[in-house]
């Protein structure tokens, strides 16, 4: 394991006590990187789920909590920067659906500097037709634990892959590791026999700094930490909806692929252009699931043009109102899985305009979220209202 530059010892940081209520989650924060604190980069919540309690609420992730994206892109350079020149090549960059996906894509977008040549993917819970499937792994506390990553048609980027000697691997948080493990495991079986170097990245973590499988790792984070759950016997365990399916639904992903589902050398945005309608505008960008990098990127344009942007998204793991959890909205999902989708802490009244981009078709946004959410439009690959 290779220690990590640039992080600030934080031997003076106090235990956290956060009391949730089925239990305690304990916290020790115990290096920073030295343009964040704790209280900049994450809040706490309570999972409706069974398997794991507490949940780490990202406040620059752009899920849960809605963010500045040139608060969001400072992460991604922030993160980059600390990872290390001179790794084993060919790399490859992989993003952990659902909540990570904007992150990696973001680190690696600003790492083209240092690893030109990089591919990137990133795991997901829609299967994709025509498309070779690398490996299934299970993410063992989510709520929706089956993941798939998809190799490429491509036989230069398959060969790519496959050839990889350095693996970065980029979440929001890890808490026990056990994730990239189940991760480096299954690649490892479908052939990835060449690897030499791992780099995890993530905002925060909270696992021991150990190496995965024998490989030698790097854990690049903005904090590190330790924690300790102490659970509440006699609590009443939640009922979790169904949100585990990964399946085709009703409704078919219809948006250009250029987002890292399927592997490619720059994930971009090909068709969304978002433009001001006065000076000043308070504008919110919800990307929906999975679908978050084309429309973190319109946002940010947006952004640099001079509107009042936050960037949020609406997400299928589903988490109790309550201490980060201030506001929720209910709604089915827009790939017709018949199962429920959420989006948190969005106050409309905030905007003068909320623009919802989907890859899937107008028809499959659900009425309901657009009711309670008037001030809103729809950006879909088959028709905009913008």
């Amino acid at each position: 394991m290779l220690n990590m530059p640039n992080m600030r010892p934080d031997e003076s940081a106090k235990s956290l006590n956060i009391i949730l209520s089925r239990g305690a989650l304990v916290l020790k924060p115990m290096a920073t990187h030295p343009d964040w604190e704790l209280d900049q980069l994450l809040d706490f919540a309570e999972r409706i789920n069974p398997k794991r309690s507490f949940l780490f609420v990202s406040k620059v992730l752009g899920k849960h909590i809605p963010v500045q994206p040139s608060v969001m892109q400072k992460t991604y350079h922030d993160l980059a920067s600390l990872i290390p020149e001179g790794l084993p090549q060919p790399v490859t960059v992989i993003g952990m659906a659902e909540t990570a996906i904007c992150l990696a894509a973001g680190v690696h977008q600003a790492l083209s500097t240092k690893y030109p040549d990089t591919v990137f993917m990133t795991t997901t819970r829609h299967p994709v037709q025509d498309q070779p499937i690398l490996a299934e792994f299970l993410e063992e506390h989510s709520h929706a634990q089956s993941q798939l990553l998809y190799g490429s048609t491509d036989p230069a980027i398959q060969a790519h892959i496959l050839n990889t000697k350095t693996l970065i691997l980029i979440d929001d948080e890890a808490s026990t590791g056990k994730t990239f493990v189940n991760l480096v495991q299954a690649l490892q079986k479908s052939g990835l026999s060449k690897l030499q170097q791992i780099v995890t990245t993530t905002l925060v973590n909270w696992s021991e700094q150990q190496d995965i499988e024998q490989i030698p790792t790097t854990h690049v984070n903005l904090l590190q930490g330790t924690w300790q759950w102490q659970p509440d016997i006699n609590a009443t365990i939640p009922i979790m909806p169904q949100v585990n399916s990964v399946a085709h639904g009703t409704f078919a992903v219809i948006a250009p692929q250029t987002s890292g589902r399927i592997p490619l050398q720059q994930p971009h945005n090909s068709w969304i252009n978002l433009t001001p309608k006065f000076a000043g505008e308070r504008v919110l960008v919800i990307g929906t699931c999975e679908y978050v990098w084309p429309a973190f990127l319109a946002a940010l344009t947006l952004e640099q043009q001079g509107a009042a942007v936050k960037f949020s998204s609406t997400t299928r793991s589903p988490i109790q109102l309550g201490h980060s959890i201030q506001a929720k909205i209910s709604f089915k999902d827009n790939y017709g899985l018949g199962m429920p989708n959420f989006i948190y802490n969005i106050h409309a009244e905030h905007y003068d305009r909320i623009v919802i981009i989907a890859e899937t078709s107008m028809d499959s946004i659900d009425p309901q979220l657009i009711k309670l959410l008037p001030n809103s439009e729809l950006i879909t690959y088959d028709r905009t209202s913008v």
